[in-house]
């Protein structure tokens, strides 16, 4: 072989390699989050389930991507995101905190890891076995968003003592967490000595209805159920409460950083950042049905101290000092 002809093929030999070599690299995994509502209204969440995966090395567009598809507050899409998650061929499907939405998931497929954040027990639910061996492809975290329904109804007693009568704001679309929410404040309100009416909302305009009939029963008080759609009209919500002078209390402090009142639930920000670790750790290898349902123990409560003032709430010094955070 000629010395020229030895050149021109080592180079072109060269020039394959890096070629070959990124051809026999895997592919790169692509993980997939069902948020129930918009892009504008959940970079706090996004946020934390990138650390979460984050913390087990995977990083988006070095390592991992990571498809994000958008409900907006419509339980009706869950089905479609979750089927076009599916032909986009993810390796795990994170569905957010949204019960609707790891039903739709479960619903769809056997085989593709899913990871939820659900806010009543999802035992109980049918997602899972059992908390500690969850079987199947499911795994995830309760958030205990209707469980805690019947503190915040307290909480509305502290601020408001001559309440007499709440509303509690569930949406039937979400039948578990209107369920859990409903039987929880019916059985916490005879110790309070209130009277619960319930109220039905599923679309922005139910909500304005929702808001006429409870002035119309002369409610006292409000008890917004933990809710997707409700929180994807947070401002609404907050907006309606101070034109029509009620009381309200929220699940998540995305409520009185958006004018509400006051919320008490868990952190998120949190669950959102547990979801990113698991999807991590099934990435590494690790089944659903070997990883336990974690169970959250951060809890936050926000007050918003311009709401009281508006609405005329002198806030009690006791309930301020165990406030996680005052909004001034």
């Amino acid at each position: 072989m000629k010395r020229r002809q030895f050149i021109t093929l080592l180079g072109g030999a060269a020039a394959a390699w890096p070629l070959a070599a990124r051809a026999q690299q895997p592919a790169m995994p692509v993980v997939g989050i069902i948020n129930a509502g918009a892009p504008e209204t959940s970079v706090s969440r996004v946020t934390a389930f990138r650390q979460g995966l984050g913390e087990l090395g995977y990083l988006d567009g070095q390592n991992v991507t990571i498809e994000y598809r958008w409900a907006e507050g419509r339980y009706d899409r869950y089905p479609e995101l979750v089927a076009d998650l599916i032909r986009r061929k993810v390796s795990v499907i994170a569905t957010g905190a949204s019960g609707p939405a790891a039903f739709a998931a479960k619903a769809a497929t056997s085989s593709i890891p899913i990871v939820f954040g659900v806010g009543e027990d999802p035992v109980r639910l049918g997602l899972v076995a059992s908390l500690a061996r969850p079987g199947g492809n499911v795994t995830g975290v309760n958030f205990f968003t209707a469980e805690v329904a019947a503190k915040r109804l307290g909480l509305l007693r502290e601020l408001a003592p001559r309440t007499t009568r709440v509303a509690v704001l569930v949406n039937p679309t979400n039948a578990a967490s209107a369920e859990s929410t409903a039987r929880d404040v019916r059985a916490a309100a005879p110790a309070l000595g209130l009277q619960v009416q319930m109220l039905n909302a599923a679309t922005v305009r139910e909500i304005d209805n929702a808001y006429a009939s409870l002035v119309h029963e002369r409610a006292d008080a409000l008890v917004v159920a933990g809710d997707g759609f409700f929180n994807s009209r947070r401002v609404q919500l907050a907006m309606l409460a101070v034109r029509h002078a009620i009381p309200a209390t929220y699940s998540v402090r995305d409520y009185p950083e958006a004018g509400g009142l006051i919320s008490y639930g868990t952190s998120f920000a949190d669950t959102f950042r547990q979801i990113g670790i698991y999807c991590g750790r099934i990435l590494k290898g690790a089944t659903p049905a070997d990883l336990p349902v974690l169970q959250s123990t951060k809890f936050e409560l926000v007050v918003n101290m311009q709401a009281a003032r508006m609405l005329g709430i002198d806030v009690p010094p006791m309930l301020l000092a165990r406030a996680d955070e005052v909004i001034e």
